[in-house]
């Protein structure tokens, strides 16, 4: 068995951050549109409160992933080489539909120099660099009202954000439960969690 430094101090405590407020803005978010003021499974002032509370830290953390991706190695991790990049893509998806099942060895294996397979690449990337700060933009917007499109044809742009905001939040949450799966996939379901915490990858 071989063990690989995979992950840095930082991006443990980024990805602990990031993971315990996506989840707490989910629980709420469903919270706050799905049950009813007066009846909902989390108070609605409490849901709110925390709502914006987490909302702040994971403005706060995401920055902080910005900029340590730009001052170390990691954020080449999450740059897409284009070179035979959708027949990588393909093998990849295969694996994790049909031969993980069947046991079939994985056509990238994690490497230092390779920490996400082709379709870890994409799926991260667009949901750190593009579904993230939209989530975020969206939910300032709904924070201070008065900055956006006071009307759109029949509907007020506080509406139209709105749905914008819960869109966005849902494939967000569909990211997170597909990242759940994913990292369940290899010889043993808990060995990437136990890889996050360490920061070691055992292979």
């Amino acid at each position: 068995m071989t063990k690989i430094y995979l992950y840095s101090k930082w991006v443990r405590v980024w990805h602990a951050i990031n993971a315990l407020s996506i989840i707490i803005l989910i629980v709420t978010g469903i919270s706050m549109h799905y049950s009813a003021k007066e009846n909902s499974f989390i108070p609605f002032d409490l849901a709110v409160s925390f709502h914006n509370l987490f909302s702040g830290l994971l403005i706060f953390n995401y920055l902080y992933f910005i900029i340590s991706n730009l001052l170390t190695k990691n954020g080449k991790a999450y740059q897409i080489k284009r070179n035979n990049f959708l027949k990588k893509l393909a093998l990849q998806s295969k694996y994790y539909l049909i031969g993980y099942f069947k046991g079939d060895p994985k056509p990238f294996p994690i490497s230092k120099e390779m920490k996400f397979n082709p379709l870890q690449q994409v799926t991260y990337s667009v949901t750190m660099y593009f579904l993230v700060p939209l989530v975020i933009l969206s939910g300032i917007g709904m924070l201070f009202p008065e900055s956006i499109i006071e009307k759109f044809t029949t509907a007020t742009g506080i509406q139209l954000i709105a749905v914008f905001h819960t869109v966005i939040g849902f494939l967000v949450s569909l990211f997170l439960i597909v990242h759940i799966y994913v990292a369940s996939v290899g010889k043993h379901p808990l060995r990437n969690y136990r890889s996050i915490i360490s920061g070691y990858h055992e292979d």
